[in-house]
């Protein structure tokens, strides 16, 4: 093990401050923008009973186990429940226990229905084969049939005829019924309902629409897209067409975990010589929007909401709208199938602004209550005697880890993004030779920052397994606390911890450190609230208090450049826009600050503006929308109405509300703005993405 040792140094590195505000998708102006969270939310079911919609997704390992958020909008969603508090299976594996565990392989891909007066949760458990909950209040208690039986990835129908169906398999889907009463599936009534070869994925979700079957599925051979297969017969034959693919805003995958070869353990140890993979900026691969469930909204329209891989916040939620084509439910919109706007109209608020904006999570806590806040989950299933919320903290008591990934009783959350500043108070008064403890983040690979006590003494630590690295510092801790903080950009996959005495200074300590997506755990990074003893026995105990969780992109409100004189910079050519005595829109040197580079806006309402030059011309598009048609006019109700879409930090998309397609321009053909562009590359570099920057 690689270590350093440095020493204690107090200096006004950061200075913090609480706010309040979480992201949340409403712009509070009657339209959204994705991703609906900004943290993980994997395998996203949808179901509306009557006003109500109801969002089941994957917790893998974590429990509380099998989330649900409840929505009155599709928008503004509140984490109402979970299906169990903990796995009732007695494995060692499913309680972290001699060295065995289910990382990425607990439960997952759930499908919610409701039927026959009651909610049902159906969910695959590794090795333990289909399991259902149902509960007649969303809220619970639920009740857990354990249906065995290699049924995973599931979609799930209850037909007409009161007989309910398992849809499931990858590239040769399968068909199996299931006794009503959930005990298991029927004997000998799985058949093959779409044969291999015809370019079906997994992760079904089955409906019954005007009669007719539709089964919507993903697949990632060669990369990733969702489809859609229509039969008249729940049997077959069906006719399969993709509905969505390449649809990705502007973001690539993340950097994939590369754990070598001959390892004890799949998690690895400290020490594993692990890798990060190399990343293709400019391909689409598996993270675009896929697998997920469709809705129709109260107002009649339709709905998808699939998961995208955010780097390495992890697979979140993505709201589209779909558009029906011949009889095909099409992820987009007329003049755009396929793409969908990144920020568009909530359902049924085209004319009108709900004001109703709250975030999923409430993800402070100071520990003052009798239960712990809803956002939290342990790692594998905790012994409830080793901790307790105690005198307003959370007290862990250590128990033997030979590392992070190991240690029982850990409580985690998981990041938000694109960034965040994740702060904590640890008491160290009960700490006993051998113990750690502090703030780390479960990841493959791991990484810390936390108090070990060694032969006798406090030693603050920073470690990181990627690297093997150790960084120590003495410190002097009088009043037996200190505050532990994680800098997370999580859209740029990098991260960094900090320290302060006082609460009021901090100090990084450890490199700012590159964060992995990685298919082990099947989940991005997770805070981390832990204490354990590397010495092999039962130690002290640790204390948590005021864990706070600022988020500086939350507040939205400043990121259309209303009243401001900018430039519009091609994030392809790195070139501004210029509006060209000629009559085109084109792109001049990077030097070039004349009034022709000069652009306002005109609030339209809800989002939608019209671009204006300073010298008075307005925007308009032409014909198709063709190289050379985005022309001008003098006058304002000719102008072209554009929704902004906006892509944080300045980036930006100008998308047509008439023919929803987006302005842009060739980075390579010399041809000027055109207004045909069906969205952005995963690298932001075909020509559509554009940033704005303020011209005094």
């Amino acid at each position: 093990m690689k270590k350093t040792t440095i020493c204690l140094l107090l200096g006004a590195v950061m200075t913090m401050s609480v706010h309040a505000q979480s992201w949340t998708a409403d712009n509070g102006n009657g339209t959204f923008t994705n991703p609906l969270f900004y943290d993980e939310f994997s395998d996203p079911d949808i179901l509306r009973v009557g006003d109500d919609y109801y969002l089941a997704g994957t917790t893998m390992h974590a429990v509380p186990g099998l989330v649900i958020l409840h929505s009155k909008d599709l928008v503004n969603w509140e984490n109402i429940s979970y299906c169990f508090d903990r796995f009732d299976f007695d494995d060692d594996a499913f309680s972290l226990k001699n060295h065995k565990e289910i990382y990425g392989q607990g439960i997952w891909a759930p499908c919610i229905r409701y039927a026959n007066g009651q909610f049902y949760v159906f969910s695959n458990v590794n090795g333990k084969g289909l399991q259902c909950y149902t509960a007649k209040d969303i809220r619970g208690p639920w009740t857990h049939h354990n249906m065995k039986g290699n049924i995973y990835d599931l979609g799930v129908l209850f037909d007409d005829d009161g007989k309910v169906y398992a849809i499931h398999g990858y590239g040769m889907v399968k068909c199996t019924e299931l006794k009503p009463d959930m005990s298991g599936p029927v004997e000998g009534t799985e058949r093959v309902i779409i044969p291999e070869g015809n370019g079906v994925g997994e992760g079904h979700h089955m409906y019954k629409i005007d009669g007719m079957y539709y089964l919507i599925s993903t697949d990632y051979k060669p990369n990733g897209r969702t489809l859609c297969s229509r039969s008249k017969s729940i049997w077959g034959p069906y006719e399969t067409r993709v509905i969505t693919a390449d649809e990705t805003y502007g973001y690539h995958a993340a950097s994939l975990t590369q754990v070598p070869g001959g390892e004890k353990y799949r998690i690895g140890h400290d020490g594993t010589k692990f890798k990060l993979g190399p990343v293709d900026q400019n391909a689409t691969a598996c993270s675009n929007a896929h697998q997920g469930g469709i809705v129709q909204a109260a107002d009649g329209s339709w709905w998808a909401l699939f998961m995208q891989d955010f780097h390495s916040i992890g697979r979140t939620v993505c709201l589209m709208p779909m558009t029906w084509k011949d009889g095909w439910p099409m992820v987009g919109l007329e003049g755009n199938l396929g793409r969908a706007p990144r920020t568009w109209f909530k359902p049924g608020t085209r004319s009108e602004v709900s004001t109703k904006v709250c975030a999923p999570y409430d993800r402070n806590e100071n520990f003052n209550g009798k239960t712990l806040g809803r956002v939290w989950q342990w790692n594998h299933n905790p012994d409830d005697s080793k901790w307790q919320l105690k005198n307003g903290r959370l007290r862990l008591q250590s128990m033997p880890a030979e590392q992070l990934m190991w240690a029982r009783n850990t409580l985690t959350q998981r990041v938000i993004g694109p960034k965040s500043v994740t702060t904590v108070e640890l008491f160290v008064k009960g700490l006993k030779e051998g113990d750690v403890c502090g703030l780390g983040n479960i990841n493959v690979p791991c990484s810390w920052i936390g108090v070990v006590k060694e032969n006798g003494k406090m030693i603050l630590r920073c470690f990181e397994q990627l690297t093997n690295d150790t960084v120590d510092k003495v410190v002097s801790l009088p009043q037996e606390k200190i505050w532990l903080r994680c800098n997370g950009e999580y859209d740029d996959d990098r991260a960094q911890y900090a320290y302060s005495v006082d609460g009021l200074h901090f100090q990084t300590l450890g490199r700012v450190m590159p964060l992995s997506y990685q298919l082990i755990s099947f989940q991005g990074s997770r805070h981390a609230l832990f204490a354990f003893n590397k010495d092999e026995k039962n130690g002290g105990y640790a204390e948590f208090d005021n864990f706070i969780v600022e988020e500086p992109c939350a507040d939205r409100s400043e990121n259309i450049p209303f009243g401001k004189t900018f430039r519009i910079i091609n994030k392809s050519t790195g070139l501004p826009a210029i509006c060209t005595p000629h009559g085109v829109l084109y792109d001049t040197r990077m030097s070039d600050k004349s009034l022709n580079t000069r652009f306002r806006l005109v609030d339209k309402g809800q989002g939608q503006v019209l671009l204006q030059c300073v010298d008075g011309r307005y925007i308009k598009v032409y014909g198709e929308g063709l190289p050379g048609d985005v022309r001008f006019t003098h006058h304002a109700d000719d102008a072209e109405v554009f929704l902004w879409q906006d892509y944080l930090n300045g980036d930006f998309m100008l998308f047509s509300v008439r023919n929803h397609q987006y302005i842009g321009k060739s980075p390579t053909t010399g041809s000027p703005y055109s207004m045909d562009y069906k969205g952005a590359d995963p690298a932001r570099k075909n020509g559509a993405v554009l940033h704005w920057e303020i011209v005094e």
